[in-house]
């Protein structure tokens, strides 16, 4: 009976043994970044939609946001009475890209004469393009 024991304890230690060796294999085929996602061969890097919505969660842009990935810009015109100081922007990137800095929650946009900028990372991260986002407000009707 100590023999099986003996040879059970020894074979469930080789098997926990083999599985941290295939993990730790398995995570330096496949790098993460400092933000704990996965490092691709991608070289695509730009932004291929926007959204803004407002503290309600509603969209609060006039139109859709333009953005031109050769100046490097988005333009989105927002309702009049839009608060700016309370907006949550939404990027759409290309597949593995990263934004810097990332977005965390709400994003004050009242500074029109400063717009933010953002820099989309690619999935190999070798890659980086630095977006301006320009808000403008809808004219009183």
């Amino acid at each position: 009976m100590k023999t099986n024991y003996r040879y059970m304890k020894n074979f469930i230690f080789t098997l926990i043994i083999s599985f941290v060796a295939v993990s730790l294999i398995r995570c330096t085929e496949y790098p993460i970044d400092e933000d704990g996602l996965l490092i691709t061969g991608r070289a695509d890097c730009y932004i291929s939609n926007f959204e803004l919505l407002g503290s309600d969660h509603q969209i609060v842009r006039s139109g859709a946001a333009a953005i031109d990935t050769t100046e490097l810009t988005v333009d989105v015109l927002v309702l009049y009475g839009t608060d700016l100081k309370n907006l949550y922007p939404q990027f759409t990137l290309a597949q593995d890209a990263k934004l810097d800095p990332k977005v965390v929650g709400k994003v004050d946009f009242s500074d029109l004469d400063n717009p933010k900028q953002y820099t989309v990372v690619s999935g190999n991260r070798k890659v980086r393009k630095t977006y301006t986002v320009n808000v403008s407000v809808q004219q009183k009707q």
